[in-house]
Formats: structure tokens, C-alpha cells, sequence
């Protein structure tokens, strides 16, 4: 997600988000869908952020 996204997302859904932290993982949109080094690249950098099993 970019921050134009997010900008659009606060602005269409602000009750929804406020109070809320977002997080942006900085994963550039050149995988296709559950490539395998996307799905490693996820776990990465969400991992810091919630408890996966």
C-alpha cells in the first residue's frame, strides 16, 4: 500500500480508522498471487506486528 492509499482509505473510512494503527510493509507489487517469495516476504515483515502460527 502506498501512501496515496492509505490518504484515500482515511478519507473514505475515518470512523473505521480512527484510533487504529496501519502499517504499511513497503512489498513493491511485483509478485503474482501467492508466489512463494511473496508469502515469505509477508511472514517477514508481518510477523513483528501480530502472532502468527
Amino acid at each position: 500500500m502506498e501512501k496515496s492509499h492509505l490518504d484515500r482509505l482515511r478519507r473514505k473510512f475515518p470512523e473505521a480508522l480512527q484510533g487504529k494503527r496501519t502499517v504499511s510493509l513497503h512489498i513493491p507489487d511485483l509478485y503474482e498471487f501467492m508466489q512463494p517469495e511473496l508469502v515469505d516476504e509477508l511472514h517477514a515483515k508481518v510477523s513483528p506486528h501480530v502472532d502468527l502460527p
